[in-house]
């Protein structure tokens, strides 16, 4: 059995349609714990998308606090949890393509092992979330990872280290951003040398069904949701560029080069493919389940996520990951103006890691979700600033 988690969500509106925002978060069930908070702007949208929106970061959050989770997702939408449920027909576009994407995630959930129930609940009973739809239609964007202890696990009993460790978490993935970023023209020759964009590819079947995916294996192309999320991060692009010019450079990897293919699109650029921004090589583990891993051979899983130097018989090391990703990395900054690299969660990590001074082992503390951006202003004095992470 996965961990027990309870999904409370909402979302929001203001003039249905209008200027629009989600919220969710994720508790434990045993303790009633928050483990992760999160919201968002979602533009103009109505109050169904807003809150389909809130469920989905909810589902997403507890398969990346456990992806073999027994969840409980809370709504105080009837309309949502009875379609969710499959009693009530779905008849609006927007609303079959978020209910399906909500639905491919529970699936995923349920292939790992885990589960997931919807219920509906009085607005009284959903304030936490109801707060951070606001927030999200405030215009702030938030993804904070309160505590990833599992119930049991060393230190899960003492408040002390679990608060000293959700203070950390706080500081390192919440962020709270401008909900419409542009790119500001600094004065002649006070303004960065470069701008960097991470994108990170939209999900495969790999993704979704929580397997290993190196850029040895069998490299599998976008599904539906996945295609969904390569356009959604082409708009994003284009309107934080505002029409300015940017190289694109992908990963030799399909997930990627389908992903730059629809943000070429979006900004008008011409993709370069440089197979140093592929993703990890797993060696053996190649298309691995990372549940079963971690239920047959956790010790082995451990030293992958967090020994430098291990490798799979046939793979490499993280500290060869990082030693390819680095140039690649600098080459672009050396090339100047912006480039939009798109690539994979851990060449993403690689870089923040560097740029963030973040040691080895913490860096899984850094959330990249499909579709998501991460920006980058480097200065000529060498000073990287981070403008946002993790947007979706």
């Amino acid at each position: 059995m996965g961990r027990a988690l309870v999904v409370e969500a909402d979302g929001g509106s203001r003039g249905n349609p209008g200027v629009a925002g989600y919220g969710a978060l994720v508790r434990d069930a045993a303790t009633g714990r928050v483990l992760w908070e999160g919201a968002a702007p979602l533009g103009k949208e109505s109050n169904n998308v807003a809150e389909y929106s809130g469920l989905i970061a909810g589902l997403r959050a507890a398969q990346r606090i456990d992806p073999a989770a027994d969840v409980r997702a809370r709504l105080d939408s009837k309309l949502v949890v009875e379609q969710m449920a499959g009693r009530w027909k779905i008849k609006h576009e927007d609303m079959r393509r978020l209910a399906l994407e909500a639905r491919e995630i529970a699936a995923a959930l349920k292939r790992a092992g885990g589960s997931v129930e919807y219920g509906w609940v009085p607005r009284a009973e959903n304030k936490d979330a109801d707060a951070l739809s606001n927030a999200g239609m405030d215009g702030r964007t938030i993804d904070r990872m309160l505590d990833d202890l599992a119930p049991g696990a060393p230190g899960a009993g003492d408040e002390q280290a679990a608060d000293e460790q959700a203070a950390g978490d706080r500081a390192l993935v919440e962020e709270v951003i401008d909900p419409t970023p542009a790119v500001v023209q600094p004065e002649p020759g006070q303004g960065p040398t470069a701008r960097v964009v991470l994108v990170r590819h939209g999900v495969t079947d790999f993704t979704t069904a929580a397997r290993l995916d190196g850029r040895g294996g069998s490299d599998p192309s976008l599904n539906a949701t996945g295609r969904q999320q390569a356009t959604a991060a082409g708009r994003a692009l284009a309107h934080l560029l505002g029409g300015a010019d940017a190289r694109l450079v992908t990963s030799s990897l399909a997930r990627a080069r389908e992903t730059g293919a629809a943000v070429a699109k979006a900004i008008g650029a011409t993709p370069v493919v440089d197979a140093a921004w592929d993703e990890q090589d797993f060696g053996d583990w190649d298309g691995a389940s990372v549940h079963d891993l971690a239920r047959e051979r956790p010790e082995e899983l451990a030293r992958l996520r967090h020994d430098a130097t291990y490798a799979r018989p046939g793979g490499e090391t993280h500290a060869e990951l990082a030693e390819r990703v680095l140039a690649a990395y600098a080459r672009v900054v050396v090339a100047g103006g912006t480039t939009v690299v798109v690539c994979h969660r851990k060449p993403i990590m690689v870089v923040m890691a560097e740029v963030l001074g973040i040691p080895h082992e913490r860096v899984w503390r850094l959330a990249a979700a499909p579709g998501s951006l991460n920006a980058l202003e480097v200065w000529p004095d060498g000073t990287v600033s981070v403008v946002f992470t993790n947007r979706t």
